[in-house]
């Protein structure tokens, strides 16, 4: 964990709605579609091992998290009902997924669009 490190307030999960929201002391808050966060799971199943391994993730759209279990002091692990445990959501990693969710989103649909999938 870095040093000026943004940590979480409040957690809420809004399972109904497939919805993160997460409070910091710096008085951001994000509500991160289930979607966002699994497609942008820091795992290597997802970001691979090495720069260019990235895998793009699809048919995601209705992926919901099941629970969000505590790692030590600085990050969550999520886990998905497709199945997908092995992400370590930082709060470092977490922040910057907020602050940058317009761009991130974007991108992601971007990919999608390139690799001829039409989200549903």
């Amino acid at each position: 964990m870095r040093k000026n490190t943004v940590r979480p307030t409040d957690i809420k999960l809004h399972q109904k709605s497939r919805i993160l929201e997460i409070a910091f002391e710096d008085g951001s808050q994000f509500r991160f579609p289930a979607e966002y966060l699994r497609v942008h799971s820091p795992s290597a199943e997802v970001r691979g091992h090495g720069p260019g391994q990235e895998v793009l993730q699809v048919g995601k759209e209705n992926v919901n998290i099941l629970q969000i279990e505590p790692v030590g002091t600085y990050a969550v692990a999520l886990h998905f009902d497709d199945g997908h445990n092995t992400g370590i959501y930082s709060w470092d990693l977490l922040h910057h997924l907020g602050v940058n969710q317009d761009e991130l989103w974007r991108s992601y649909v971007e990919r999608l669009e390139k690799a001829g999938y039409r989200r549903g």
